[in-house]
């Protein structure tokens, strides 16, 4: 099987099996909170990189469209504890729901339900606890914001039990992960574009590529549970697929770069834009260069530098926003 199995450590310790060894969680962190705090995944951030950069791109595109704001040092830094909080959030609620598939999974049988360390009820409250505390965040963003940030519950509710009926769950993951790109424009604008849409889609067909990725690591234990994927859809087939999508984001990123720049008439801001999807592209083709879709420690290794990626665009949309 390609997961990784439980080590010794971790049946002592109760670590999760794909965690980074040497995680604060794990060896700072009370006692009594680790569990809970492995729920939301906090012993493996990239999930919140994942979820926060997309709102970053959306907030430094908004902003190299008419200048930085100090409020949006705020709306930056509020993304980025909404993103810890809804993350963590989101996490429990696939662990609640697939308690019983995580059990039967390798790489998944020693997350904190299915491994004991908390019951449902437990991981109930602190669901809403987080939710309730990344509630007072989005609260303090313009009205738009707050209704684009109420509407990302529903694909968040759902993404659990999409590979239960459809090949495409990272579909649905892309749909609630990039949110973060309409709510991060509409928090600095009041109101959506066409860019902000464009950036959406491209970081909905990036979710497609890193997590495909992903998803090798589980697809022969997938198989014997019959939970769908694109991994196990696209097969041997996945490397082309995954340059479809490389092709994708760049294309869409440019166009929404082009779409909220190209107006200003400013030759470098529009370059330094424009950066950022090609950057991207080329950090994706690296990747693909070191694929092995039957070896789970090379994909998980893959997706974890997916931040990489991430952080590329924003950098660079960041610079066009201060220049």
């Amino acid at each position: 099987m390609t997961g990784k199995s439980e080590t010794p450590e971790a049946q002592i310790t109760g670590q999760v099996a794909d965690a980074y060894r040497g995680n604060w969680v794990d060896h700072t962190a009370p006692a009594f909170s680790r569990p809970y705090l492995r729920l939301s995944r906090a012993d493996r951030p990239i999930g919140t990189w994942l979820l926060l950069l997309p709102c970053w791109w959306g907030i430094a595109l908004a902003a190299a469209t008419d200048g930085l704001r100090l409020f949006d040092l705020w709306l930056a830094l509020g993304c980025a504890i909404g993103a810890f909080l809804m993350r963590g959030a989101g996490c429990t609620w696939n662990d609640i729901t697939d308690r019983d598939i995580d059990d039967k999974v390798a790489r998944t049988r020693s997350r904190p339900i299915p491994s004991g360390q908390v019951t449902v009820k437990q991981a109930i409250g602190w669901m809403v606890i987080q939710t309730g505390i990344a509630a007072l965040i989005l609260f303090t963003f313009n009205w738009a914001a707050i209704g684009m940030g109420i509407l990302a519950l529903g694909p968040v509710a759902i993404y659990p039990f999409a590979k239960r009926f459809t090949w495409w769950p990272q579909v649905f993951l892309g749909i609630a992960f990039n949110w973060g790109a309409l709510l991060g424009w509409v928090a600095h604008t009041g109101s959506l574009s066409w860019a902000a849409v464009a950036l959406y889609l491209s970081g909905l067909v990036w979710t497609l590529f890193y997590d495909t990725i992903y998803a090798h690591q589980d697809k022969e234990d997938d198989a014997l549970i019959g939970v769908k994927s694109t991994a196990r859809l696209f097969g041997t087939q996945t490397p082309r697929w995954l340059a479809l999508f490389t092709v994708l984001v760049v294309v869409l990123m440019t166009a929404a770069v082009l779409i909220a720049l190209l107006p200003l008439g400013n030759p470098l801001v529009l370059v330094v834009g424009l950066a950022a999807p090609w950057a991207m592209g080329w950090h994706m083709v690296g990747q693909m260069r070191r694929l092995d879709i039957d070896d789970g420690d090379i994909c998980l290794d893959l997706f974890r530098k997916s931040r990489n990626t991430g952080l590329l665009a924003a950098l660079f949309l960041a610079g066009s926003a201060i220049l």
